[in-house]
């Protein structure tokens, strides 16, 4: 079909159609215009950008005194050669550096400042302009702003700037951008699904401009990192975890979705926000919220198909293991709360046996907390121990001992314990805090996951170093201000004979003349490689021995000299070699299980991960 033709066509259409106000034939007869020199234009067509814009009469004068501001009127675009329209793509955008060949060809020229800039000079500036704010929050505008203008530029910034960078896009910075989102709002981020949605969720999926969807990251905002119930501004997480899809596993971002689920909130503050940017209701709770998510679980199936990875985030306890327990047979579904906080500290676990000795079943772990992380992560420690001995079920728990809010998990306290705390309801007297667990227990390890900071006092560091040559502290709550206990202070209250991670970064500490790098036993390592490894094998499930491999993977990737300074996790700098590992570790294990549906496997998986990976190089445009 000639170019004229399609004009014709869409003539048509638009006459058609275009029945909405009394100025609508003063439009088409624009439109008929606009696209009758169009098709003057079908020598140049080869040329012409493919991206779209709108044409807006309130923008013609023209127009001006024949609309009525109330009148409802048909915001209706065509597609049309246009540079204007290519430097607002976040996808295609290049800013400065389209070169004077690039320019001419998609009529950029005089749009952009004469000057052209490589790519890598752009990100020399933009580093350059981030490290002038003072404030962290202004930092993470200032990078979501570069998102949302130039997505290739933020990506190749945050790739190779990580470890700068990594605690701005997500955790400490992430938490207070979502307490503020509703003052820092300035363009939608992702979908939005709330209960005026019901009976329409699967049209609302629709609305997303990519049809290709193979990760979502959806939370409903109840319990956003230890900051509690932030209701719709919770879509912070879903955005910053999928923007560590792209940067540290190489999940293209097209493919990706953030999704908050709004049913209200129970933060009287929000509620009483003018700028709140959700329901203001109470947070719905019982048959209304499970028909909802179910609805919701049902529209993702049908809309992406069988193999899209839904990753649940930051749902409260009571919504979080009922989730997973439900959908993982029918879904493929992950909680990065439960099963990749778990997967993480397991991989710091195995890796400081070559630092505190033994193997995980000659250690004794004790739990400040007892909620979705606390319990994952000890059911994986468990699962890891039945693996390498011949114990029992019941026997590899025993190792393992919970503090909830009032005191020691025992068999006495059974008939009131959530369910998901009955099992590490061990034979023991009643213990009510902490310091007297550690000096009854005698644990080698601590494990945080309170979200309540500053509860490893002096006393409990101290009482640990009486019982073990080289503790091992793991403070995991986010953001900072909850850790259960500083760097500073576990090397300084074990006299430097403590093996220290934490959930948020610290800055490494010198004691005693010598210097101790804390490890961070971040999420990030985990979820990315995981997420990309499901992917690339088609998996249609996720199995609990895929977790194992993972953290296997992530241990195997330390090396001597970190060991030397008492680390345990590897550096973020090599962060796409280690999710490509552990990509191929996780997708071995599926076609393992027969889980897999992209045959035949690939004889070298790293490789094969590595060629996967998307990459922030601009392309060059014809």
């Amino acid at each position: 079909m000639s170019w004229q033709e399609v004009s014709n066509c869409i003539q048509w259409l638009l006459k058609f159609l275009m029945l909405t106000s009394s100025s609508s034939f003063k439009r088409l007869n624009s439109l008929r215009q606009l696209l009758g020199g169009l098709g003057d234009r079908g020598e140049r067509k080869s040329n012409m950008s493919v991206m779209s814009t709108s044409i807006d009469d309130d923008n013609n004068a023209a127009n001006d005194n024949d609309d009525n501001d109330d009148q409802p009127f048909t915001p209706w675009a065509v597609s049309v050669a246009s540079g204007h329209a290519l430097l607002r793509s976040p996808q295609h955008n290049k800013g400065l550096a389209f070169t004077e060949k690039e320019r001419d060809a998609h009529f950029l020229r005089g749009l952009l400042p004469p000057a052209v800039l490589t790519q890598e000079l752009q990100e020399k500036r933009t580093l350059h302009i981030l490290r002038q704010y003072h404030v962290p929050l202004h930092r993470y505008i200032a990078m979501m702003d570069l998102q949302e203008t130039n997505e290739k530029l933020f990506y190749k910034l945050l790739i190779n700037n990580v470890e700068e960078l990594l605690p701005v896009v997500y955790t400490p910075v992430v938490g207070e951008a979502c307490q503020k989102y509703g003052s820092i709002f300035r363009r939608p981020q992702g979908l939005y699904i709330s209960l005026k949605d019901k009976g329409k969720i699967l049209e609302v999926l629709k609305n997303w401009p990519e049809k290709n969807i193979q990760v979502i990251v959806v939370t409903d905002g109840e319990r956003i990192l230890g900051l509690g119930d932030l209701g719709c501004q919770g879509m912070g997480i879903p955005v910053g975890k999928l923007s560590l899809y792209t940067a540290l596993g190489g999940v293209r971002p097209s493919v990706c979705l953030p999704v908050t689920i709004d049913v209200g909130t129970k933060n009287e503050t929000l509620l009483n926000d003018e700028f709140y940017t959700g329901l203001k209701q109470k947070r719905a709770t019982g048959e209304e919220y499970n028909d909802l998510l179910d609805e919701f679980m049902t529209a993702v199936k049908k809309n992406y198909g069988e193999k899209v990875l839904i990753q649940f985030e930051d749902f409260a306890n009571h919504n979080a293991f009922d989730l997973l327990v439900k959908y993982r047979t029918s879904h493929l579904v992950f909680n990065d709360d439960i099963q990749g906080t778990a997967c993480v500290v397991l991989g710091g676990l195995l890796s400081a046996l070559k630092l505190i000795g033994g193997t995980l079943s000659d250690h004794t772990f004790l739990f400040l907390g007892a909620g979705e992380a606390g319990t994952g992560i000890a059911e994986i420690i468990s699962l890891a121990i039945l693996k390498k001995t011949k114990l029992t079920v019941e026997e590899s728990r025993k190792k393992i001992w919970l503090v909830d809010s009032k005191g020691l998990i025992v068999s006495s306290r059974k008939d009131s314990l959530q369910h998901f705390k009955k099992p590490w309801a061990h034979d023991h007297e009643t213990v009510t805090g902490l310091l007297e667990a550690v000096k009854t227990i005698k644990p080698s390890i601590l494990i945080g996951t309170s979200g309540v900071g500053k509860q490893f006092t002096k006393e409990v560091i101290e009482a640990m170093s009486s019982i073990n040559a080289k503790p091992l502290i793991m403070a995991l709550s986010n953001p900072t201000s909850q850790s259960e206990c500083t760097a500073e202070e576990a090397y300084t209250w074990s006299n430097g004979h403590a093996i220290f991670a934490s959930g948020s970064p610290f800055d490494p500490v010198i004691y005693d003349g010598k210097e101790f790098v804390p490890g961070q036993a971040n999420n990030a390592y985990i979820f990315p490689g995981f997420g990309l490894g499901l992917i690339m094998c088609g998996a249609i499930r996720v199995h609990d021995d895929f977790l194992l491999a993972a953290a296997e993977a992530l241990a195997s990737q330390v090396t001597e000299e970190d060991y030397a300074k008492g680390i345990i996790y590897p550096r973020f700098k090599n962060i796409r070699k280690i999710s490509a590992t552990i990509a191929a570790k996780v997708a071995s294990r599926a076609y393992e299980y027969g889980l897999a549906s992209h045959l035949p496997r690939p004889s070298n998986l790293v490789k094969f991960a590595e060629s996967c990976m998307y990459s922030p190089k601009y392309r060059n445009y014809r």
